[in-house]
Order: C-alpha cells, then structure tokens, then sequence
C-alpha cells in the first residue's frame, strides 16, 4: 500500500541552489499539509539566508544530520550531481522519501544504485525533477503520434545552442567533471524528452569538443576543463528513426534551441514553447496551438501526490532516470573510444 505519511508531509532540503528556490520551495510550501522544515546549504550563511527568505525553522550544519533527523519524513536533493546519489541512499536508507534535482547522478552506475535502492524500498516514493521544457507540449506531441500525425517517424533533430562561445567565464560547475560527471549541458534532459516522444535509443555515435582547454574555478585556480563545449550525437532510436542531437555553446547565432521530429507523413516543430507542424501536401509548418489546460510544471505537486497515494510518479520516475544516464554515459564512451555504443549498457 503507498505510504499516506503523516500529516502535515514535513520535508528537509539539502542544496537550496536556484531551481530550488525559483521552484521547489515555493511549490512545496503552496501545497496544503506541507511544511519545510529544514535547509542544509554548503555553508551555515547561505542556509540562514535560505531560512530567513522561505521561513525555515531548522538549519543543519551537515547533510548526514539532515538527513537522518526525526523532524522530516522527506528529502529534497537540491545540490551538484556529484552529491545526488550518496544523499539518495542516505535518505532512502532513512526511510525518507526522496525528491532528487536533475541531472540524476554522476554515471550510470550511480543511479542504478539509486533506482535500485528505491525498488527495495517500494512504500517510498523517489523521484527526479524531469526536464521541464517541453512539459506543457507532450500530452500534445504524444496524442498527434498516437493519431498518426507523422506517419513512421524517420528523423529527429534537436539543436540547443545560439550562444557565442565565452573564453573568459570562470569554471562553471556543469563544466566541472568533478561535479557533474557525464553530464554535457542539456544533452540529457533533452534525451529525456525524446524519450517521452519517441522512445529510447538502441545506439549511440558521438563526437564532442573542448575550446577552451583551462577555466578558473572560484578561488581563481586554473582547472582543466574536461566537459565539451559542442557536442554531435547521431543515436539509432529503437522506432526505427535516427536522432542528431547537437548541444553547443559555440554557435552563435544558431537559433534558439528545437526539436524536430520529421515523418513518413508529417512533420513537427517544438521551440520557443511553441509547437508547429504540417503535413504532406501542406504549404508550411503552422503553429498547433496546446490546449490551455494542459499540466505543464507540477513536479511538487506530483511528488507530494505520490507520497500520500493519489497518483504515481511520472516526470521522472528513477527507471527512466537510469535509461537518461545510461545514454550520457554512452555517448562518453563513444566521444573517447570513436566507436557505436550500443543501449542499454550492461
């Protein structure tokens, strides 16, 4: 039987990053029977601050006490990657419920530990933050797929870039492979959502490259950077279609970031939230327009709705996590042996 918890749902955060404050707080604490009831940042000062501006009672000094504290009967994974799947475990070992930021983890190893965790636990919901940009056009994408829209689906593309790139920045932590690991900009999140669409890749080819070779970190230390800067993936998606995702920070004046899926039939268009398409004997993409009332960010809720019984977790549920990561991973094989890596890893 799903786990209904006590009431109010007392929830403990650890990494008040910014998705954390823009989004997290602010939906958990507008849900009724919810309280945030402690913070754990990388310092008591920023901590403080994060309780003053959201009205936390309780400031840990470490996450291990968070974590392990009576006072919450769930956890929100707020920090770097690097962090996520040693605060799942910790958490889920707890007996604590577990809402994890995206990117998952570091590697595909570390979250199949986590999903596997979270399967010997199953009265524990455990959940990823999903990729957030197309939330509001899949129920939309999927139903003209499922009506046959495209016809077969033999190509999709997904551009993310439009951005000169910027020698001078300071070491950022996505370029950080210490802290983010196989993670390459967006490339993840946007696999997520091809798989939402689509489905998964059977194989993956990939090529990348670094530009600016050292960055300094933020005591001014000059590090290398080992996290590309452009990247190519040509993927074989198991629908049968072949999939170029290309993710830059070099190309400036490329556009803002899309995703298109091109059919036997048809032809869709997704970007700038918008979404276009046309069919065969159609002059042009026009714009479809998506209904108003569908769900666009609900992830607080979702996981609060989870944790009580009244709905499963699907954006995102830990098994599709592990299927993004494995596919990140592949293409950092693929980048360093210049070979196809077939998916699933094993």
């Amino acid at each position: 039987m799903p786990d209904k918890g006590p009431k109010p749902l007392r929830i403990g955060v650890v990494g008040a990053g910014a998705n954390t404050r823009l989004r997290h707080l602010p939906g958990l604490q507008s849900l009724d029977d919810v309280q945030v009831v402690s913070v754990c940042n990388r310092s008591r000062e920023s901590s403080r601050r994060v309780a003053q501006e959201f009205g936390i009672p309780k400031i840990y000094d470490h996450w291990t006490e968070l974590v392990v504290a009576p006072d919450t009967n769930a956890v929100v994974i707020g920090t770097w990657p690097n962090m996520h799947a040693p605060l799942t475990l910790a958490a889920l070992a707890a007996d604590k419920h577990v809402l994890c930021e995206a990117r998952m983890a570091m590697n595909a190893g570390e979250a199949r530990a986590m999903r596997d965790a979270a399967r010997s636990r199953p009265h524990l919901t455990a959940q990823v933050v999903p990729a957030p940009m197309t939330l509001h056009a899949d129920p939309m994408v999927q139903r003209l797929l499922a009506e046959g829209y495209l016809g077969e689906v033999l190509a999709v593309e997904v551009r993310d870039g439009g951005t000169f790139l910027d020698t001078e920045a300071p070491l950022h932590w996505r370029q950080d492979a210490d802290l983010s690991g196989f993670n390459v900009m967006t490339l993840g999140i946007w696999y997520e959502t091809l798989m939402r669409w689509v489905g998964e890749a059977e194989s993956v080819t990939a090529s990348g490259r670094t530009f600016v070779k050292m960055r300094k970190d933020a005591a001014g230390v000059m590090r290398a950077v080992r996290v590309p800067e452009h990247i190519d993936v040509v993927a074989g998606m198991a629908c049968g279609a072949q999939a170029h995702l290309q993710i830059s920070r070099v190309t400036g004046f490329g556009g803002p970031p899309e995703a298109l899926l091109f059919g036997s039939e048809g032809t869709l268009r997704f970007s700038e939230g918008k979404l276009f398409g046309a069919r065969r004997g159609d002059a042009e993409l026009r714009e479809i327009p998506i209904p108003s009332e569908e769900t666009g960010w609900r992830v607080e809720e979702e996981f609060v709705n989870a944790i009580r019984g009244h709905e499963p977790v699907r954006r995102t549920t830990f098994e599709d996590g592990v299927k993004y990561m494995e596919f990140t991973e592949a293409v950092a094989r693929s980048m360093a042996s210049g070979q196809a890596v077939p998916l699933p890893l094993f």
